[in-house]
């Protein structure tokens, strides 16, 4: 497969909400692998749909990074359920964002149901990273990004720093 090129922020089509794909076809799976390629390389922890230009509610994601066995997922046409009302605040990076961290509040844990490359609908409690990882990228199937998620002045000095 090979490495797709990763949108950097201000692409507009990062602030694009996405559209749901239905029918898992050849091309969303050979997608979905050259998502997981991109995210490897890159390296990081999650990869969805937009980062690389296309306009498709779609995710993957492997919470072990680089820095352990490959865990890979795919979650097409995710929706979030439930979200625990307990929440944590913590640093995430972007791969749209190279450089930046954001602390951002998350739940703690959420109940996901998705797609899966097979076509049938999985249901999943997710907790602790894969929860945060998981909240991280159907934001970007929304339209929106770390900086979204921050106060003002954070977003003031994260911009700066990013040198937007």
């Amino acid at each position: 497969m090979s490495v797709l090129p990763i949108l950097r922020w201000p692409d507009p089509r990062l602030a694009t909400a996405c559209a749901p794909i239905g029918q898992v076809t050849p091309e969303i799976a050979r997608l979905a692998q050259e998502m997981l390629d991109t995210m490897y390389e890159a390296p990081g922890r999650g990869l969805a749909a937009p980062q690389v230009g296309v306009l498709k509610r779609l995710f993957v994601m492997d919470v072990n990074g680089a820095a352990g066995p490959r865990n890979p997922r795919i979650f097409i046409d995710p929706v979030i359920e439930e979200r625990a009302s307990e929440t944590m605040v913590g640093p995430e990076g972007c791969l749209s964002l190279p450089g930046i961290v954001a602390e951002v509040q998350r739940a703690i844990e959420i109940t996901l149901r998705w797609t899966d490359l097979d076509g049938t609908r999985r249901r999943e409690v997710l907790s602790g990273i894969s929860a945060v990882c998981a909240q991280h990228e159907i934001d970007h199937l929304d339209g929106i990004v770390t900086l979204n998620r921050v106060d003002a002045g954070q977003r003031s000095e994260l911009e700066a720093a990013y040198g937007a």
